[in-house]
């Protein structure tokens, strides 16, 4: 499953709006980056390919909050009652009115149990996501574009990003209660970064505290960064932060912008789907997979020519026993019918019965017939014999059927008629 993946730009959306994308087949590599206007925006390029939008770091804000123990927080429980709380636990520590500002938990979140809260501004969330929408791009995840908690190279993360004249740097994994900061770039936030990076990180790289950081720029501020940071920096470019951001676990389309419960398990099975099978850490399974799935095959080739071998060889025996047996046989069609032909003739010439003449088929229903029961007529057929007007009751028929099986025959009732017939299906 591809992934189309928007940053969304900090002013609301307009008729000149462009969203810079990453269209991505694995969730790790860039097919192709570019901006452009909803209505030009690529699709995913396989079915069942999502869209994320991806929010950046100066449209939110992280608040740490505990919520009320008993409340029910899970992801198909965002009723108005948890708003109501969330509401009521923010409205001192936002500036603008909490009803106009969405909000949304991190995963995973429990009562009674920190919890980090992102906020932003819910107009301008709802109207890119109508836009996108509008334009046949709807969106299936929402993720920030930093988030709190620990970074993937598990050290404490500088970013330095923007533009040469607005640039700024995000500070992430410097602790549990920390979130996500966003300072202009200037030697100051340097030095907060610093402060913030664990000792035991800093001790182990040698006592060099710049190791216990990651420090990463933008192309387009890189030379700042390290001129202004006195640091050595690598390149991260948006396309690849915009990658990292996708992978996480968040989703703020939350509450009033959440999608269906069964929408979240396809998407989440598409996910998992595509990681297995585009995902980079999973190649050395797909190769066992692969490589179990060509040794089956193999094998079971390998078995079903062993079956024709022996099946092939049985056949030839047969043939082999009829031509040598009757060596008047020149061309074989089907043995088993050719041979009972053969002995048949046999037989006859001889002057001998067999089970399927009539003699050996009267004596048989003879025998097993009840006694008194004589039937009012007889009609015969090579290997055939029909009984016209014996009345049998239910337990009767079953007796005679089970006489008439130890000797050989097979029986049935036909239009009023007991039909017996030498072995094989009556």
């Amino acid at each position: 499953m591809s992934t189309l993946i928007l940053s969304l730009p900090p002013a609301r959306p307009g008729p000149a709006t462009e969203y810079s994308y990453t269209l991505t087949a694995d969730g790790h590599t860039a097919l192709r980056h570019a901006a452009a206007a909803p209505a030009l925006l690529p699709e995913p390029t396989r079915p069942g390919g999502e869209v994320v939008a991806v929010v950046p770091a100066r449209a939110l804000s992280w608040q740490r909050v505990q919520l009320p123990p008993g409340l029910p927080v899970g992801a198909g429980q965002q009723t108005p009652r948890l708003r109501s709380v969330l509401e009521g636990l923010l409205e001192d520590r936002v500036l603008d009115d909490a009803q106009q500002l969405h909000f949304a938990l991190q995963p995973g979140a429990r009562a009674a149990e920190p919890v980090w809260v992102a906020v932003c501004d819910r107009g301008w969330l709802r109207e890119h996501l109508q836009a996108l929408e509008a334009a046949g791009r709807r969106v299936a995840r929402v993720v920030p574009e930093f988030a709190p908690g620990p970074t993937a190279t598990g050290r404490p993360e500088l970013t330095a990003l923007g533009t040469p004249e607005d640039a700024s740097v995000v500070l992430t994994g410097l602790g549990a209660d920390l979130g996500v900061a966003v300072l202009p770039l200037t030697p100051m936030a340097w030095a907060m970064a610093r402060a913030g990076a664990p000792e035991p990180a800093a001790a182990q790289a040698g006592a060099d505290d710049d190791n216990a950081l990651a420090v990463r720029a933008e192309p387009a501020v890189a030379a700042l960064a390290e001129r202004t940071l006195g640091q050595r920096v690598a390149l991260h470019t948006a396309s690849q932060r915009a990658l990292d951001a996708a992978r996480s676990d968040w989703d703020l389309a939350q509450f009033d912008l959440a999608s269906t419960g069964r929408t979240r398990a396809l998407r989440k099975a598409g996910s998992v789907a595509s990681a297995l099978l585009n995902a980079p850490q999973w190649r050395a399974a797909r190769w066992g997979a692969g490589l179990l799935v060509v040794a089956h095959l193999v094998g079971l080739n390998a078995w079903a020519w062993q079956e024709r071998q022996a099946l092939a060889a049985k056949q030839a025996a047969v043939r082999s026993t009829l031509t040598e047996t009757f060596p008047k046989v020149q061309v074989v069609v089907d043995a088993p019918v050719q041979m009972e032909r053969e002995l048949a003739q046999l037989r006859q010439a001889a002057g001998s019965i067999s089970a399927r003449d009539l003699e050996p088929l009267l004596a048989a229903a003879g025998t097993a017939l009840p006694a008194g029961s004589q039937p009012t007529g007889i009609e015969y057929t090579p290997g055939e014999l029909r009984l016209r007007g014996v009345p049998l009751a239910p337990e009767d028929e079953a007796a005679f059927s089970a006489r008439l099986q130890a000797a050989g025959y097979r029986m049935r009732q036909d239009d009023g008629s007991l039909l017996l017939r030498a072995g094989g299906t009556p």
